[in-house]
């Protein structure tokens, strides 16, 4: 029998998730149907389950709050509307990341693998499992915003506007999609980078950092390295020798 614990404050997506265990060929007891983070904590302070199904947003904060106040051992199947927070999750015990609304496909395929996980003698997946359990979630999500300062005030730049981030003489600035060019409070590209999606932006050389969606051209500069135009933005930028085979690795994912 394995112990499911459904961590879920929709009603609905937890009918959803039942009927959808119910159809599983193993035999399945949920041990607990839970909606909030403080619930969750005290019942998994008491409680071993074999997998978690946990929703991120619920009705009292998000639910990397659990995981960070409780020493779980189990993996995690994230099921969220959000598609913000798959790092986060994959830092903690996460094994699969389902974005609402899901089919019942795509939720078996997270169910086989955690099958595999529970019964597999792989050792390479049993380590890299374990690793997976040894993280601790990340506090801090995407940032969403930068804040300008400005002798009269201060305003804000949403990063899905941000089309290019350039350091220059110690200071970084940000060009929006207008081709307007902003003086960040932060002092470094390592600083913003940190903060900032994997899959959306890429540190393409030791100064510049780009954005996917923002991508015009990109033509050869030399035998191993690329020219990008980026919107709004007059120059080309040249993506280094060394990052130009992660680089075109990135404008597939």
């Amino acid at each position: 029998m394995i112990k499911v614990l459904l961590i879920e404050d929709e009603i609905p997506a937890r009918k959803k998730l039942v009927r959808f265990l119910n159809d599983l060929e193993e035999s399945v007891q949920i041990v607990g149907e839970i909606d909030t983070v403080a619930n969750a904590i005290a019942f998994l302070k008491k409680t071993e389950v074999d997998l978690i199904f946990s929703d991120i947003e619920l009705l009292d904060g998000q639910a990397f709050e659990i995981y960070s106040q409780v020493e779980i051992h189990c993996p995690i199947i994230f099921t969220t509307a959000y598609d913000q927070f798959w790092m986060n999750a994959f830092e903690t015990n996460g094994i699969a990341y389902l974005l609402k609304p899901f089919s019942f496909e795509r939720f078996e395929m997270a169910w086989q693998k955690f099958l595999k996980l529970r019964t597999t003698h792989d050792v390479a997946i049993t380590l890299k499992l374990s690793e997976l359990l040894q993280f601790k979630p990340s506090e801090v999500a995407f940032k969403k915003r930068f804040i300008i300062q400005t002798n009269t005030g201060m305003y804000f730049l949403d990063t899905e506007n941000i089309t290019l981030f350039l350091a220059e003489d110690g200071v970084v600035f940000a060009y929006d999609t207008a081709g307007k060019k902003h003086l960040l409070h932060e002092t470094t590209l390592k600083a913003i980078e940190t903060q900032l999606d994997p899959n959306a932006f890429y540190k393409i050389n030791r100064g510049e950092i780009v954005a996917k969606r923002y991508l015009e051209r990109i033509e050869r500069y030399s035998k191993n390295s690329l020219s990008v135009k980026v919107l709004g933005y007059k120059e080309h930028v040249i993506v280094s020798q060394s990052n130009t085979p992660a680089f075109r690795i990135w404008l597939e994912k």
